[in-house]
């Protein structure tokens, strides 16, 4: 996928209530070409397109495959997963998430000790892709958001060992802080093939980067 050029009219937010930093987040949001091409196509977010362009690099979603989405509301990845035509698609984040044809969805804290037992409930099989888009709230504290980070990708990994099928994928997003490495590292016995992929869609100052597994030996 071709990113979008970024030639669309900038917009400036000018209410003078709102902080400098909300203001500049806001105006970033507003001009941001993923965003605008997000509300052409009927996305829920720009984050779609982080998975479209990841998919284009490693071609790991065909269709009729069981997958799973880690993190997934607003639902942009589901909803590419649905139009790929996915025989089935196992959801869950914290945050209510509206609903998409195709999507079992759960709204629970994936960190929830019965998480895990609930969206096996409603898995259809063992799982051809579990992707895993977590964040935690971050504090604006690089080590502190990185650590809490690699806990959420190390129980998003404990969650793909158990359901993916042999030959699956595991995809992860992660922020770059040094542990990633030591982590990347221990995928690689469990793997044919472990990439690590930054996506046009990612903004260029974030420290996000995603982490993918390819062919799993159960």
């Amino acid at each position: 996928m071709k990113p979008p050029s970024g030639r669309e009219r900038k917009d400036r937010v000018k209410n003078k209530k709102i902080k400098d930093s909300s203001k500049q987040w806001l105006q970033r949001h507003i001009n941001d070409p993923y965003v605008h091409k997000a509300n052409a196509e009927g996305f829920r977010s720009r984050a779609a397109f982080k998975l479209i362009e990841i998919n284009e690099k490693i071609h790991i979603l065909k269709p009729g495959m069981k997958v799973v989405d880690l993190g997934a509301a607003p639902g942009g990845w589901s909803q590419v997963l649905a139009k790929k035509k996915m025989a089935h698609i196992a959801a869950i984040d914290i945050l209510a998430m509206d609903p998409i044809e195709g999507v079992d969805f759960i709204e629970m804290d994936f960190t929830d000790n019965e998480a895990p037992d609930r969206l096996k409930s409603i898995m259809q099989g063992e799982a051809d892709v579990v992707l895993s888009d977590l964040s935690p709230n971050t504090t604006g504290h690089k080590r502190t958001d990185h650590l809490r980070m690699m806990a959420l990708v190390e129980m998003a990994w404990d969650f793909a060992k158990d359901v993916l099928k042999p030959g699956g994928s595991f995809v992860t997003k992660v922020f770059q802080g040094g542990a990633e490495g030591d982590f990347l590292a221990g995928l690689k016995p469990h793997f044919q093939t472990v990439k690590h992929i930054k996506p046009p869609a990612s903004r260029s100052e974030s420290s996000e980067i995603y982490l993918i597994g390819i062919g799993f030996r159960k």
